[in-house]
């Protein structure tokens, strides 16, 4: 029988993440668009129940399609201040206007809200205090800044 319940998910914050990213790669355009690698160098993260340290080492993976859009693909670990470890995946997309584009290829920072950057992010661990992660969904808004991304990033209820 077809649930009923016509209620939307809420989302619930999770975290706000700062990552300090390397130089960009390009593998240069490839029949599916260009292909690009950026290293995650280190951060920081905190949220109401964890905080702790990005840990260098992981990357986001980019496809740049014909219009300008990035689909994202990353993955790295996150150490809380107890020690215990956090694989991130994130999957999705940032788009804007070619102008809006073309400012954050120079570097500027545009209004968070002149662009869309949204991911969907799982999080795996074997910590038994965050067991809990293994087992939920969450959705992030990304801010590009010059050598860093910050990551608001919620769970859905």
């Amino acid at each position: 029988m077809p649930n009923t319940d016509s209620a939307a998910p809420g989302l619930a914050p999770l975290l706000e993440l700062h990552a300090e990213l390397g130089p960009l790669q390009s593998l240069g355009a490839t029949p599916g668009g260009e292909i690009r690698l950026v290293p995650i160098l280190g951060g920081s993260f905190e949220g109401a129940l964890l905080r702790g340290r990005v840990l260098p080492g992981g990357a986001d993976w980019q496809q740049v399609r014909g219009d300008g859009t990035l689909e994202i693909r990353a993955r790295y670990l996150l150490e809380t201040d107890q020690s215990e470890l956090i694989q991130v995946q994130s999957e999705g997309l940032r788009a804007g206007s070619p102008e809006v584009l073309a400012r954050l290829a120079r570097g500027e920072i545009p209004g968070r809200d002149e662009y869309y950057f949204r991911t969907a992010i799982r999080l795996t661990t074997a910590a038994p205090r965050l067991l809990r992660l293994n087992d939920l969904l969450a959705i992030a808004r990304g801010e590009r800044r010059p050598r860093s991304v910050v990551i608001t990033v919620f769970e859905v209820l």
